[in-house]
């Protein structure tokens, strides 16, 4: 387990604080400092979800930036704080525009800023479309293992949606121990579908891998669904797909109507943050007036404090956490760092004496 949850102290008569260098890290960095790191991030991850269960963060709500001319955008700020080792703060900029698709686009785009704990100077800027894949994709693998823990291992996994999220998620997977008997993949898209399965071909996955035309064929055949979808609404609304009681991974959120949630055992990774702008949890909320379908969160599972059913589909909602973002920027950063592949821009503040 990652020393995440030890906490930093400053020595008494330390100097006092000066202004950080600022750095710029690019996406082949980001990419070359997170690769093979698999298993590390996962338990980065599990330490992030319980220093913030513990009360050593600071995770605001996220604020989402919509435009009446442009209605399926959005850009999120998630501003953040977490303490133990990491001892940072930040805000990742991310936004969403599904139309990119269309033109080869990634749909997401980000960027992320670190502060620094002590003088609240911002220290870098990350390229963070990957860190974000990386964190949802850890955090996916993680629940995955927990949720499933007390009841027999997933053999058959399903992706329903097939872009980029779907293929971190795949590669946390297969890089943290899991094997699979049979793949599943369904999307809307042909030509996602064909270059999700282009791309498991190319890690040279040992599983037969079935295209499925339908999303309850999917549903059906998987033990292990994952949802990664661009919906912004539900569409998978039949409670008697989920009958042989799978384990869910519901990362896109918005994908099950409360018809399905009411039919399960649900998690999240924070009630507050899930239970809002229209995820399928909120909706659930919105109709039935209260949280009584919600059996916990994912630290709860780790703590021992809740335990999933085996009798039930067993649902997990991630909104996505701005501390997981901040935990791998910093991880990424000081790798980059400690590598001496850090590009600073010397002059980034200026005018420094407060009076001239």
């Amino acid at each position: 387990m990652t020393d995440l949850l030890s906490t930093t102290t400053h020595a008494a008569g330390a100097e006092p604080p000066s202004v950080p260098s600022f750095a710029v890290i690019s996406g082949e960095q980001v990419k070359k400092a997170l690769e093979g790191s698999e298993k590390q991030l996962v338990e980065l991850v599990e330490a992030t979800y319980r220093l913030h269960g513990a009360g050593d963060s600071v995770n605001p709500p996220s604020y989402f930036l919509r435009f009446p001319d442009r209605p399926t955008a959005r850009i999120i700020a998630l501003p953040a704080s977490i303490g133990g080792s990491v001892h940072v703060d930040g805000l990742k900029w991310i936004s969403s525009f599904p139309e990119n698709v269309d033109a080869g686009l990634p749909r997401a785009s980000a960027v992320l800023i670190l502060n620094d704990h002590d003088t609240g100077y911002p220290f870098a800027c990350l390229e963070s479309s990957i860190i974000s894949a990386t964190r949802t994709a850890a955090s996916a693998a993680l629940a995955a293992d927990w949720l499933s823990r007390n009841r027999p291992r997933p053999r058959r996994v399903g992706f329903f949606g097939t872009g980029l999220i779907a293929r971190y998620i795949h590669t946390f997977l297969a890089r943290t121990g899991w094997t699979f008997d049979a793949i599943g993949v369904h999307d809307v898209s042909a030509d996602s579908t064909e270059g999700f399965c282009g791309y498991l071909r190319h890690t040279g996955a040992a599983e037969p891998v079935t295209v499925h035309d339908s999303a309850e064929s999917l549903i059906r055949s998987s033990d292990l669904v994952v949802f990664a979808t661009i919906a912004g609404r539900p569409h998978v609304t039949a409670p008697g797909w989920f009958g042989h009681n799978p384990v869910v991974l519901h990362v896109s959120l918005r994908d099950l109507a409360p018809e399905v949630l009411l039919t399960a055992a649900n998690f999240v990774d924070d009630v507050e943050h899930c239970l809002k702008a229209d995820t399928s949890p909120h909706l659930v909320e919105q109709r039935t007036g209260n949280r009584d379908f919600l059996n916990g969160t994912l630290n709860d599972v780790m703590l021992g404090r809740a335990a999933p059913p085996q009798d039930q589909p067993v649902i997990f909602s991630p909104f996505g956490l701005g501390v997981l973002d901040l935990a791998v920027g910093k991880f990424v950063y000081d790798q980059v760092a400690r590598a001496g592949q850090l590009r600073l821009i010397d002059d980034f503040f200026h005018d420094l004496r407060r009076y001239g």
